[in-house]
């Protein structure tokens, strides 16, 4: 990871922090080409978590936009799950 993400990670686990009493509910958003398995890598990463997700194609169909509503225990946790869908092709963290 290069320094400029790790200080934007830095930034965000301490606007988290202050701003939440963990655990914490927290709505993530994202937009993924419309294309293979992307959305279902989203939804996997959340299986077991109890987390709400909902699914809105783009008027032209190229793009999904998804947002996950689940409870995480702290900061870090948020975060790490940015890190891990970072992976998936295309994937724009909102």
């Amino acid at each position: 990871m290069d320094k400029k993400t790790e200080e934007f990670y830095e930034r965000l686990e301490a606007e988290l922090d202050k701003s939440n009493e963990w655990p914490a509910l927290y709505l993530y958003k994202f937009i993924v080409p419309t294309v293979a398995d992307n959305v279902e890598k989203v939804a996997l990463a959340f299986d077991c978590m109890g987390a709400v997700i909902k699914t809105t194609k783009s008027k032209t169909g190229k793009f999904t936009s998804v947002s996950v509503d689940v409870t995480m225990k702290n900061a870090k946790e948020i975060i790490q799950k940015y890190q891990e869908l970072a992976t998936i092709e295309g994937i724009v963290s909102l």
